[in-house]
């Protein structure tokens, strides 16, 4: 596996970067499952404060605020936050942090531990995932929870394979000329899941996000069979086999009481 030296900021690519993610079935359809399996952990009737790490341009931020929680939207591309600042204007509880939010100046800015912690599609462009997770769990409250997901690396080795990218998987999924809409730091989730044993959080639920999407032989089935395919995605994404070969992985962790 390559060292990846820097945390990626997409300054210069934020609009091909929405478009990328939020403008494809592919993108859709992780946000979905997201919500979905992150909602079931959440109470109904109570106003929570809510830290969305890495945040990007707003997705998951509008679903928490459109639910009544207050939020704190972080991220370290300064043009992603000018989006979600547009997007999200005409919600009052927002508070928008540009940069890293571990830093002594960010952390004088954030003045409580949040109720829930998101932190989605970030750690494969993190230098340090480790440290970063425990960062995360540190920024909890009593009961809080985490919602944790990123790239797979079980998966992308999976599906490289029945594309013969077998140069690539060699190379440990590392190539000269980087793609800077390619994740270049993809986790293994049993990796992952062994730093929690330190960390006081209990996990809660693993799964996986696009675990038949990606894998569609025909790729327009992906559109035309949309809503079958999310079905079975949220019927299965928890399950055995299924969900060690999502694209993403999930995990939802609650901090001991």
């Amino acid at each position: 596996m390559s060292k990846v030296n820097h945390d990626q900021n997409f300054d210069g690519i934020a609009q091909k970067f929405d478009n990328n993610i939020y403008g494809t079935t592919k993108g859709k359809i992780r946000h979905e499952l997201l919500v979905d399996q992150l909602l079931q952990w959440l109470p109904e009737d109570q106003s929570l404060s809510v830290f969305d790490i890495g945040g990007g341009t707003g997705e998951m931020s509008r679903v928490m605020l459109q639910r009544g929680h207050r939020v704190l939207l972080n991220d370290i591309s300064s043009e992603t936050l000018a989006i979600a600042s547009e997007r999200l204007a005409s919600f009052e509880h927002i508070q928008f942090l540009n940069g890293d939010l571990f830093s002594e100046s960010s952390q004088q800015q954030v003045a409580e531990l949040a109720d829930c912690v998101i932190c989605h599609a970030v750690l494969e462009w993190t230098a340090q995932p480790e440290k970063v997770v425990k960062k995360l769990a540190a920024m909890l409250k009593p009961n809080g929870i985490l919602s944790l997901s990123f790239f797979n690396r079980d998966a992308a080795i999976f599906s490289n394979a029945l594309y013969g990218n077998f140069d690539y998987i060699e190379k440990g999924l590392s190539v000269k000329k980087k793609v800077r809409l390619n994740p270049n730091n993809p986790q293994s989730p049993k990796t992952v899941l062994s730093w929690f044993s330190d960390l006081g959080l209990q996990v809660k639920q693993t799964a996986g996000v696009r675990c038949f999407h990606d894998y569609m032989r025909d790729r327009n089935h992906q559109t035309e069979k949309y809503q079958q395919l999310l079905a079975l995605e949220k019927q299965l994404g928890a399950e055995e086999p299924y969900k060690w070969l999502g694209r993403y992985f999930h995990i939802i962790a609650r901090r001991d009481g």
